[in-house]
């Protein structure tokens, strides 16, 4: 054989294509070209100089098909859509507008040779034959069995050839009477092409041709009709030798391609496909025809009768070619096509007889062989025949006894073949090799039986002890186990004999698969058995309608073969083999293509058995049960597509598809089971459950009203009360409404919603969220009255879509108040002054995933005092709560270095105080909008080195602004932390530390600094008892002279006194109680005790104290023009001691008295008592979760690093009496008060701390008169 020649290079390309070439056909005067495009063109060319003659539009889809009439003088052409137009050949105008044609992609159109009619077919499985000079349509159409992929008419035009995708079909063109279908390729039958002399039609199949790769898509017949040339998507244009289906040559493309034809003078190939050009290609000389004369009928014959080509050709004939294999073969199938090399009868066996082996009557077979013996005991052929039949009933005895009689009387090919099999049968495997030896020498070297005994030999082998039987000695080979040689034989005997009955092999070798197969499954082997199966159902020898029974019928008569269900055997078994392996998607898979390619009839059966098929449901429900939905759908689909389905099994698949989050297809499953039992609630639940994570919530609410409804009306007891577990949409509606108030308790009034860019108030807000998915997706939500994931499920998304991002900021000259935004987008206002800085806020917002955001200048209503009240009393509350504070730098630029943060504005102004260690989580950002220090963080309070660069700042330790609570702890430190804040209207210095105090006051703008300072004072002291709030120096206020004109009054630490450790106090206890009265100890103890708090009441301070006289006061001499003034005191039982102050003070002394009586204060401290103090309640609720957490503060008297000891002295009430002393005598801060004439005094205000320290603490009965309450102006 010659070498295939194989090109890249073609002689010249049409490039002027600007998309794929779906066609091409070259015109009679071999002078013009045709092609059709993607882009909706066709386009005339010149062959000669490879240029664009005319580019025809008109075309409204993808022009898929055209066709050139044989004279040249008409172009049709079919697109994607159905439309049809015909061109003119020479000038290509189009001689019609667009003809709708069909109402699906027309792929074929072909004119009759006399160029009067158009045939056109399309995807709607119709063709359509058309008047080519009216372009009417001729008739009804014909309705094919499928898409029609080609329609070609025969070269005498009495015929029409249509290649469907299941079948090919020939019609009568001029009486459309239908002649013969066939099956042309177990894939789509694409293209089709008649031999010039009309005797063969050859058929491309949607399937790779040996030595394609992949799938062809056209052919074309050389004019002399002894060449093919195949275009396939391997991106190969093949030419092939009709006569022996050689490849000659190979050309490429660079993509696939989709069309080839011969030039007119068949020296030329052309093609085109997705690379968008059309290629020329030489074709070789040695392929050239030398005009060979007309092949007489029995050469045209040895064409039809030689082995299937491993082209995939596939041949019919016409009537003249039927005459013809009626005079030749004796055999002929029904539907007029050649499937296969007939072979003849080759066992000697009466017509009747041979019936009833067939059909299986075997007793009637016997007793026709015994009458024929009885007739005649000569009859050798009757009793190797009768031998066959009893070895079919497994009497090998009588069957061996009846073959060795049958060679004795005459040694025959029957005779020694019914010896081996019964040989064989009796497991002497040796011997029956001999006989099937001895029956070879009566083959008389005809290859055809010579191949049918070796078939014969490798069955019984394979099949022995099967409990099927088929055919000879490699069918024997394989009945005796001996299954690896029996199959080596028969892959020999095909390979060895190609241009015999390689079917006959096939056929053999599938059926030993199938027993191999059967074998694997019935052991537990299901991946064998899967292979075995496979095998066999992708062999090319089965088909569904392969008449295989009637062309081996002598393999029937031997062994009981049914040929016929060995493809239907060998698909239910690999379903049952992939169900059982465990791989149910392919199980399902191969059922679907075995039920698309079934007639009705042989459909049926498969049904039966589908239905009763013993695949478990129980492992689906397992899988379910497990949540390993993809299994459970894949059992449950299986099910179904075996027609086991029921709306159980549909409902199950429906949650199964809920649970992976197939909400479509559950729907469509729960839509079925409410077909399938409409009065049932299931359906409704199910829809439900799969509108609701479809988020088609209106849906899904007016589905769950039907279920409830229907269990309403379900006339079980037990399906009403199911009733009861569901809540009603009112009851969700009441939960989410609870739930939108608790959650907007702690929320700012007004709220700028940030994908609206408009402000709302309360009942916005509310209407907004009833607008979301997610309220719908909770009135959807639906579980159990007793669940508790309800309300979970409820405060989670109410929690999470009112999330809020509040700003601290510096307020600027002008700022964006609530009348510029009111009603307006705030995205759409001039990008101007502080409008950039709220909507660039709002991008920050909403662009970290928040629906809301709130800002000081713009959400608060200042013209309504109300709301204005409330505002600044909840403001800590409010930033307290914020899931977000945004702290804008405005002063901070970009390029800032580190410690920029500490020269903001921002850390010096009074409120923004609070809405740094309100927050829980903030994000600091410069003057851009960018991070601050580029600190990409989610929370900036946990950056060590922002919060480092805070705390040297502020003075504040970065643990206490981390972790800070509001309310009356460390009231004096809380005082100094604000000290040095500033704010632009001076109200508000005390009005932003309502929060940091955890009070609620009112807000009255126009009271002055000194009025609101006090006001917020007296209530730290009259709420917490707490007398550090006293401790200052500076100015005394106007509203009280014991409490400071101006914050700043704090900004000193606190006097730290010294303090004894407990050693000493012990030491000290123990002296006293020898050298002073303890009864006089414990009275002072109990009076003291006794003493109630502290209180304001209409500015006036009632302070519990211990009252020392002032005995004498003397001005020390400095400056001339000193604005301050320091005087020496002295007061009973205190040492002497020096004040500093800018008032003017009476000066007296014992021999001078005054009459205004002054004196020095020890304001009384109830934790001087030791007694246990009770830690503080958090302010807010969010607080009270790290209650656990809150120890008792430790006593500020007392240093020592154990506690035991003084616990035991308290045991004692002498000892706390004692200890009690002892603390009084240590240094203490003092006020100086001068009485007033209504008896009331005020507070002397100092520059300095008064430290005083009493000179005797064994006088306890002095300093005992001295316990009083004064109330102080």
């Amino acid at each position: 054989m010659s070498q295939v020649i194989s090109s890249t290079t073609p002689l010249r390309a049409f490039r002027d294509h600007t998309a794929a070439v779906f066609a091409v056909a070259v015109f009679p005067d071999r002078r013009r070209m045709v092609t059709c495009l993607y882009d909706k063109t066709v386009r005339l060319w010149d062959l000669n100089t490879g240029a664009v003659l005319k580019k025809m539009e008109g075309h409204h889809d993808v022009v898929s098909r055209l066709v050139v009439s044989r004279d040249g003088q008409i172009i049709a052409s079919g697109n994607e859509s159905g439309e049809m137009i015909a061109w003119h050949g020479e000038t290509g105008e189009p001689l019609t507008q667009p003809i709708k044609a069909h109402s699906a992609r027309i792929y074929t159109l072909d004119f009759s040779p006399d160029g009067t009619v158009l045939a056109t077919g399309s995807a709607d499985g119709t063709i359509r034959l058309w008047n080519t000079k009216t372009w009417k349509p001729q008739g009804n159409p014909i309705q094919c069995s499928n898409w029609v992929y080609c329609v070609r008419y025969s070269p005498s035009g009495e015929l029409l050839a249509i290649a469907t995708a299941i079948n090919i079909e020939i019609y009568n063109s001029g009486t459309r009477e239908f002649v013969a279908t066939f099956k042309g390729h177990t894939s789509q039958n694409i293209s089709l092409a008649w031999t010039p002399d009309g005797t063969r039609l050859l058929s491309g199949v949607g399937d790779p041709w040996t030595g394609h790769t992949q799938n062809i898509r056209s052919i074309a017949i050389h004019p002399a009709g002894t060449l093919v040339a195949s275009a396939s998507t391997d991106n190969h244009v093949r030419l092939w030798r009709l006569s022996d289906r050689r490849t000659i040559a190979i050309f490429q493309h660079s993509g696939w391609a989709a069309r080839v034809t011969f030039s007119m003078d068949g020296k030329h190939i052309l093609s085109g496909g997705v690379d968008n050009m059309i290629l020329e290609w030489k074709v070789p000389k040695v392929a050239l025809p030398e005009d060979p004369p007309q092949e007489p009928e029995s050469k045209v014959l040895s064409h039809l009768f030689s082995a299937p080509s491993p082209s995939h050709l596939a041949f019919s004939f016409t009537p003249r070619l039927k005459s013809l294999i009626q005079r030749h073969v004796s055999i002929l199938t029904s539907d007029n096509t050649i499937r296969a090399c007939f072979m003849s009868q080759i066992l000697a066996i009466n017509t009747s007889a041979r019936n009833a082996c067939i059909a299986g009557d075997l007793s009637t077979a016997e007793e026709i062989f015994t009458r024929e013996i009885n007739a005649d005991a000569s009859n050798f052929n009757s009793y190797a025949n009768r031998s066959l039949v009893m070895a079919r009933k497994d009497d090998w005895d009588h069957a061996l006894d009846d073959a060795i009689k049958s060679i004795t009387i005459q040694p025959s090919l029957t005779g020694y073949i019914s010896q081996g099999i019964a040989l064989c049968g009796k497991d002497q495997v040796r011997d029956a090799r001999i006989a099937f030896d001895l029956a070879s020498m009566f083959t008389n070297e005809d290859l055809k039986i010579v191949h049918f005994l070796l078939l014969v030999k490798a069955r019984r082998i394979f099949l022995w002890n099967c409990p099927f039987h088929c055919g000879f000695q490699a069918i024997v080979l394989f009945s005796a186990d001996q299954h690896e040689e029996a199959m080596q034989l028969v892959q020999q005997l095909a390979a060895a004999c190609p241009n015999h009955d390689t079917l006959a092999c096939g056929v053999v070798e599938a059926y030993f698969h199938v027993q191999l197969g059967i074998d694997a499954l019935n052991g537990s082997r299901h991946n064998e058995a899967v292979g075995h199966f496979t095998t066999a159902v992708n062999s090319s020898a089965l088909s569904p309608a392969s008449d295989i029974n009637y062309i081996y019928d002598d393999l029937v008569v031997l062994f009981g073969w049914d040929v016929n269900s060995l493809w239907k055997n060998a698909h239910r078994n690999r379903c049952d083999a992939l169900c059982r392996a465990g791989s149910l998607e392919e199980a399902l898979e191969s059922y679907r293509n075995m039920m698309d390619i079934l007639d009705e009839d042989t459909k049926a059966s498969f049904l039966d058995w589908s239905n009763g098929n013993t695949l478990s449901l129980a492992n689906g429900d397992t899988a379910l049960a497990a949540s390993d939905y993809d299994r459970a759908i894949s059992t449950y689909s299986l099910a179904i597509d075996l027609n086991s389905a029921s709306e159980t099994i549909f409902a199950k698949r429906s949650t199964a598809r809920s649970g992976k989050l197939l909400w479509d297809d559950a729907l469509l499953d729960a839509e079925k089971v409410i077909e399938l039992d409409p009065s049932s609630h299931v359906g409704y639940e199910l829809k439900h459950a799969a509108l609701h994570g479809a988020q088609r919530y209106d849906e899904a609410i007016e589905a769950f009203k039907i279920m409830l409804s229907k269990l309403d009306d379900a006339p079980e007891a037990q399906i009403r009360e199911l009733r009861q577990q569901y809540v009603p949409s009112s009851e969700v509606e009441d939960a989410i409404r609870r739930a939108v108030w608790i959650e907007l308790e702690n929320a700012p009034l007004r709220l700028l919603n940030t994908s609206t860019g408009l402000l709302c108030d309360r009942p916005g807000q509310i209407n907004t969220f009833k607008m979301t998915a997610e309220y719908k997706e909770l009135l959807s939500f639906t579980v159990t009255k007793h669940g508790d994931l309800r309300m979970e499920r409820i405060k989670e998304v109410v929690t999470l879509y009112f999330r809020c991002v509040l700003l601290s900021h510096r307020w600027e000259e002008t700022e964006s108040l609530l009348h510029d935004i009111q009603d307006k987008v705030v995205y759409e206002l001039d990008a101007l002054g502080s409008n950039v800085k709220l909507q660039s806020f709002c991008k920050v917002a909403r662009d970290a995933g928040y629906f809301w955001a709130w800002m000081d200048t713009c959400c608060i209503n200042k013209a309504n005092n109300a709301e204005l009240q409330e505002s600044i009393n909840s403001m800590f509350i409010w930033y307290r709560h914020s899931d977000l504070t945004v702290v804008y730098l405005s002063d901070v630029p970009p390029s800032s270095q580190t410690g920029a943060l500490a020269e903001s504005e921002w850390i010096r102004r009074g409120w923004t105080f609070q809405e740094f260690v309100a927050p829980k989580v903030v994000l600091f950002y410069r003057k851009d909008w960018t991070l601050y220090r580029d600190d990409r963080s989610p929370n900036h309070k946990e950056s060590a080195a922002i919060m480092e660069e805070l705390e040297g700042a502020t003075g504040i330790d970065r643990q206490a602004l981390v972790t800070f609570r509001p309310g009356m702890s460390g009231v004096r430190e809380r005082l100094q932390w604000a000290s040095r804040r500033v704010t632009t209207l001076q109200e508000d210095i005390a009005y932003s530390l309502f929060g940091i105090f955890g009070v609620h006051l009112p807000v009255i703008y126009g009271e002055k600094k000194q009025n609101a300072l006090g006001r917020l004072l007296q209530e730290i002291v009259a709420r917490s008892g707490d007398i550090t709030a006293l401790d200052w120096v500076g100015q005394s206020s106007e509203f009280n002279s014991c409490l400071p004109a101006d914050i700043s009054s704090y900004a000193a630490p606190a006097h730290t006194l010294p303090s004894l450790a407990e050693d000493e106090i012990q030491t000290t206890v123990s002296s006293l109680r020898n050298s002073m009265a303890v009864e006089l100890a414990l009275k002072f103890y109990d009076q003291l005790d006794s003493m109630s708090a502290p209180r304001f009441a209409n500015c006036r301070l009632q302070l519990p104290c211990i009252a020392f006289r002032v005995t004498e006061l003397r001005r020390r001499r400095g400056p001339a023009h000193e604005t301050h003034f320091t005087y020496g005191v002295k007061a009973d039982g205190l040492c002497d001691l020096q004040i500093t102050t800018e008032q003017t003070l009476i000066q007296f002394s014992r021999a001078r008295p005054a009459r205004q009586t002054f004196i020095l204060v020890h304001p009384w401290d109830r934790r001087l008592l030791e007694q246990p103090v009770f830690a503080e309640q958090p302010a807010f609720a969010d607080d009270a979760e790290s209650l656990g957490d809150w120890s008792e503060p430790e006593s500020p008297l007392d240093d020592s690093p154990g506690a035991s000891p003084v616990e035991q002295e308290l045991g004692d009430s002498e000892s706390r009496a004692l200890r009690l002393v002892v603390r009084l005598e240590q240094p203490f801060s003092a006020f100086l008060l001068a009485q007033q004439p209504g008896g009331e005094y005020k507070r002397i205000a100092s520059d300095h701390d008064i430290i005083a320290q009493v000179t005797d603490v064994a006088s306890v009965h002095n300093i005992l008169g001295g316990v009083r309450t004064l109330e102080i102006l």
